[in-house]
């Protein structure tokens, strides 16, 4: 009997990671498991656990991924934009949509605490969290929102962009130009806010 070669990766978990987002956007999280994840990339079952311990570990990979690039297209944006508090802010909101736009599969599993209850913090995560609350604050410091209740701002700035990004996704807003809304409601959510001071 012919042995079975050996499939052979420059980078196995990349290729773990990349199959794995595949999967999420064709069947969702309900289809991701490692055993398929390790069919479809061409080795044994028991190649993935070379680099993740189990489906959560894997998940809690693929979400710190998600958030390191949510990070840089935050950041992305906001080095784009002109450097007035408002404008920062607004332009940080641009960044998440534009994240979730291009990156749907991890935006769909980052923000799913259940999966992997026992991972660590995401460090990418906890940054892109302090840009939004830099932003909100550096508005409050200038005069431009109100002074108190921060906590309640910064939500309200995560909910309208997380709910945006989430409708174009789900295709609730499928006629609408994704950029265009995202720039055009960042700029509205920022006057609102400020015409409450």
């Amino acid at each position: 009997m012919t042995p079975r070669p050996a499939y052979h990766h420059g980078d196995l978990r990349r290729t773990l990671l990349d199959v794995s987002l595949a999967l999420i956007e064709e069947q969702g999280l309900a289809g991701l498991s490692l055993r398929e994840v390790a069919r479809r990339a061409g080795v044994t079952h028991q190649a993935p656990y070379h680099h993740f311990a189990d489906r959560p570990a894997l998940l809690a990979a693929l979400a710190d991924e998600g958030f390191l690039l949510l990070l840089a297209s935050m950041q992305e944006e906001q080095a784009k934009a002109h450097r007035a508090p408002a404008s920062q802010l607004a332009a940080a909101g641009r960044g998440y949509v534009h994240f979730a736009l291009a990156h749907p599969a991890h935006f769909r599993l980052m923000f799913r605490p259940e999966l992997c209850p026992d991972a660590p913090p995401s460090v990418a995560g906890g940054a892109s969290y302090q840009l939004l609350v830099d932003a909100v604050t550096a508005l409050q410091r200038s005069g431009g929102v109100p002074k108190k209740d921060a906590a309640t701002l910064i939500a309200l700035c995560w909910s309208a962009v997380h709910g945006l990004a989430s409708l174009f996704l789900d295709g609730g807003l499928a006629q609408a130009d994704p950029r265009r809304a995202a720039r055009e409601m960042m700029a509205l959510l920022v006057r609102l806010i400020a015409a409450g001071a």
